[in-house]
């Protein structure tokens, strides 16, 4: 029998403290050896939307302190944005990292750095594709096309997702996704249907973030990706530099996530959130 612990951990909490907010995440900070069949699987039996996997790696000639696997209950991603504060966060805790981080994902390495109880990863430099029209979109999340507020875009940072710009938070509330019609405006370069719908608001930004998974339509907690891939598409607009807001998420499922999204002066994405560590467990599984 082999024994596998794991972390649980909250994503993007909220400043008073909230323990039950944000976003949650299962870390198995020694899973080598660990086959992908396997990861697959106990991500499924915990059915969190996202489950990471940590092997270690030669700082030395990978330049990262561990290579990460991500796994949703139905398939890999190739990079998560909560995942990846989270997993640095626990290991920086266990490997007394001194707050630098650097995480290998099959995307690429992600640099993290843990200030001031705010966990931050610099993102990739986005790449664009065109989406479908405003009709096309309208018909997709159940709103009127008047409602858009700009040019939705697919952009990806490490993991490609449509970004869809709406005109007021009452607009992100309204949003009812078909899952027929979203499932084929939103696809991504990798068959998964996943979109962020957002707004300007008083507090900074609104937003939700919807996907495809099992024939249904999800709702995320906190998608730090997608927030990443929101300063892709306000750099792709012409965004003033520096730019800094918080990203406010999970209206529609009644737990709230706080995403730090900031746009230095050279154009480098950046995104922060607190991390809090809530439990933690083990698998006994047989050898495979």
């Amino acid at each position: 029998m082999r024994t596998l612990h794991y972390h649980v951990v909250n994503v993007f909490t909220a400043p008073d403290g909230n323990p039950f907010s944000g976003n949650a995440l299962a870390v198995f900070p020694h899973a080598d050896g660990v086959s992908d069949a396997r990861m697959q699987a106990i991500a499924q039996q915990l059915n969190l939307s996202e489950t990471t996997f940590v092997r270690d790696c030669a700082r030395e000639t990978t330049g990262a302190d561990a290579d990460v696997r991500i796994f949703t209950p139905g398939y890999e991603l190739p990079f998560a944005g909560h995942p990846t504060l989270g997993t640095a966060a626990v290991l920086d805790t266990e490997r007394g990292l001194g707050g630098e981080v650097a995480l290998r994902f099959p995307s690429g390495t992600v640099p993290v750095s843990i200030r001031d109880g705010l966990v931050t990863l610099t993102a990739q430099p986005p790449r664009y594709r065109d989406a479908p029209d405003d009709s096309v979109l309208a018909g997709a999340l159940g709103l009127a096309a008047s409602r858009f507020a700009g040019r939705a875009r697919f952009v990806d940072t490490g993991t490609e997702q449509l970004i869809v710009p709406v005109a007021t938070a009452g607009d992100v509330f309204a949003c009812q996704p078909d899952i027929t019609r979203f499932g084929e405006a939103a696809v991504n370069g990798r068959g998964i249907a996943q979109a962020l719908v957002w707004a300007p608001s008083e507090a900074g930004i609104v937003a939700r973030f919807f996907w495809v998974q099992a024939g249904q339509i999800g709702e995320d907690f906190g998608t730090g990706s997608a927030c990443a891939n929101l300063g892709g598409w306000l750099l792709g607009q012409g965004q003033t530099l520096p730019f800094s807001s918080t990203m406010l998420q999970g209206h529609g499922v009644n737990r709230l996530a706080h995403l730090q999204l900031d746009l230095t002066g050279n154009g480098a994405i950046r995104v922060s959130g607190r991390v809090r560590r809530i439990g933690y467990g083990t698998f006994e599984l047989p050898d495979e």
